[in-house]
């Protein structure tokens, strides 16, 4: 069976079988000092990680077989940060915290992403309609301008030089 590894903790390769992604939990349990027994209680009392549980055959750090219990690795995180850092050992302590807030980070982001999605489209909507009812004015203005424009226009076209005789010679639209 092979193997790779997930990662580090305190010079401890944390390994996953390859095929099925299973982690076991005894080399976690003793890079971070933390007893064996007891977190494996933990976890067979917990409804939703021991229904994920399994022992597996798993190279240990001796290269020999061990008939070990896993969690999937998809749920090793959970269950990791269910760990108090001050009851692992010291050389671990600080890593285990820097492992809680990036999980406390990445729950914060998955649960609100949603929210300062729709907050900031509904910003740029709001900022957007805006400019397009600014657009929609200059257009009338526009509009306007054009029809005043093509008015007065007409207006020079259709004078003569009986008008502009009459006039003394001198162009006077009234406008």
């Amino acid at each position: 069976m092979e193997t790779r590894t997930i990662t580090r903790v305190n010079n401890v390769e944390i390994v996953a079988t390859s095929d099925e992604q299973l982690v076991p939990i005894r080399p976690i349990c003793d890079a971070l000092g933390i007893d064996y027994s007891r977190q494996l209680k933990k976890i067979k009392e917990d409804p939703d990680l021991s229904s994920v549980m399994g022992v597996t055959p798993t190279t240990g750090a001796d290269g020999k077989q061990y008939e070990m219990c896993c969690l999937p690795l998809e749920f090793t995180f959970g269950w990791l940060f269910t760990i108090n850092p001050a009851n692992v050992k010291p050389e671990a302590q600080e890593a285990v915290r820097k492992f809680r807030m990036e999980c406390y980070h990445a729950l914060y982001l998955h649960f609100t992403a949603r929210s300062q999605f729709v907050e900031q489209k509904q910003k740029e909507i709001d900022r957007q309609l805006t400019v397009v009812e600014e657009a929609r004015e200059n257009f009338r203005n526009a509009k306007n301008v054009m029809a005043d424009a093509e008015t007065k226009l007409k207006k020079l076209r259709s004078l003569t030089m009986d008008d502009f005789d009459a006039e003394r010679r001198q162009l006077k639209l009234e406008f």
